[in-house]
């Protein structure tokens, strides 16, 4: 009995996603110069597959992401705000964690 209940446990343990964590990441997205800037960064962040959230602020020239990591990563983030026109990094404190 005991042997059956460990394998269902290790079955249940090795199907459940690599223990997938939402992050959040703020870019700095400087080449923001419009208002309708954001509307496009919010765009292209929103196409990656794994965002759940993105919030964008053309005062603060920056985007706060909520994302999956096992989906995504913060240089697909990056990259997808380039690819738009609009190339990003993460702010100072956020590259300092990677």
């Amino acid at each position: 009995m005991k042997t059956r209940f460990a394998l269902v446990a290790l079955i249940a343990l090795l199907s459940v996603p690599a223990w997938a964590a939402m992050q959040t990441v703020t870019l700095s997205v400087p080449g923001m110069t419009c208002a309708a800037c954001p509307i496009t960064v919010k765009a292209a962040l929103n196409r990656v597959e794994g965002v759940s959230q993105v919030d964008v602020s053309y005062v603060n020239r920056e985007a706060v992401v909520i994302f999956d990591d096992t989906r995504t990563s913060v240089e697909a983030l990056s990259e997808a705000t380039t690819n738009a026109g609009f190339p990003s990094t993460p702010t100072p404190s956020e590259a300092d964690r990677k």
